[in-house]
């Protein structure tokens, strides 16, 4: 008998909007002559309308990376934001808007058959962009489900184009002390690092996510270009990368250095592995009341758990 698997992101099709629908919704608001004025008013707030890669959005939706549950309210997702950069607390949204995201450069080195330090306006414009409706489990329990655009990690690998000899990558977060307060706390190791294997950062998962809810990506959430690994805790979704290098060593990042008891470097979602000082057995949605159990590898398990397989000594959670 043939059984047939739901995927974790599955929805039944009657929830689903057409897809032909979806694919022509920018034909339908032109012909009723309202494209021009969404686009430039209601859909882009005041900081995106100056943006230069604002005419790249909204994108159009992949549709196999669908979600089980609601789109967290954009609200909610865009002010209750980890960015120690700005302060520890989540109330950091008001302050990140200091980050100077223009003129922004991103670098390139270590194992590559060029070095080389690319404008990002010109990058994003050479990338196959689109969006994706993906999970997120933060280490501290609460969780959020938004739609990212961007472009698959694998489209920025070949863009680099690494050595056969690299096996990781290493990624820098923008570090300007005059307009990052955080980067006066002396006891932080700056600038926040974080890195992937190769085999995670090609695995069709992993995405650089330059948009946020149709448009550029708000500062508070990492502009203008950020790690969003799903399957991952959410301190290795580091924001606002200035540089990417390849390596054949294996990366420290940020939370490892700063307590590699609790924060190791694979970080992969598991309700049976819990934090040093809590459960990680459920978990709650912005915006919700109740708790809901937290899946394994957050529910893409079918997507990435054949990375880890056979890794024997490895803390793979946590």
């Amino acid at each position: 008998m043939h059984v047939i698997r739901k995927n974790g992101w599955n929805l039944p099709e009657s929830a689903a909007t057409d897809e032909s629908v979806y694919m022509r919704r920018r034909d339908l608001l032109k012909v009723m002559g309202l494209a021009p004025a969404i686009l430039a008013t209601s859909a882009l707030p005041s900081f995106a309308a100056d943006d230069p890669t604002a005419d790249l959005y909204p994108v159009m939706q992949n549709l196999r990376y669908r979600l089980d549950r609601a789109v967290t309210d954009e609200e909610l997702a865009t002010t209750y934001n980890n960015f120690y950069e700005f302060g520890s607390h989540k109330k950091i949204s008001e302050a990140a808007q200091a980050l100077k995201i223009r003129p922004w450069q991103v670098r390139f080195d270590g194992m590559v058959e060029k070095e080389m330090t690319v404008d990002f306006d010109d990058l994003v414009r050479q990338m196959p962009l689109e969006e994706r409706l993906y999970r997120h489990r933060c280490v501290e329990t609460w969780s959020m489900a938004v739609p990212w655009s961007g472009f698959p990690m694998k489209a920025l690998i070949d863009f680099a184009k690494p050595m056969s000899g690299a096996k990781y990558v290493v990624m820098q977060t923008q570090a300007d002390k005059e307009t990052m307060p955080g980067l006066k706390e002396f006891w932080y190791p700056w600038p926040y690092t974080e890195g992937l294997t190769i085999a995670e950062a090609t695995n069709e998962l992993a995405f650089i996510a330059t948009g946020l809810y149709g448009k550029p990506i708000p500062k508070q959430n990492g502009a203008p270009l950020r790690l969003v690994a799903p399957w991952k805790y959410g301190f290795k979704g580091i924001k606002s990368i200035v540089r990417f290098s390849f390596t054949d060593k294996r990366p420290v990042g940020y939370w490892e250095k700063l307590q590699g008891a609790e924060y190791g470097f694979w970080a992969n979602v598991n309700p049976e592995v819990p934090h040093a000082r809590w459960s990680q057995a459920n978990e709650k949605m912005l915006g919700e009341e109740e708790n809901i159990p937290t899946l394994l590898y957050n529910g893409y398990g079918e997507y990435v758990a054949d990375l880890y397989k056979d890794m024997k000594g490895e803390k793979l959670f946590m």
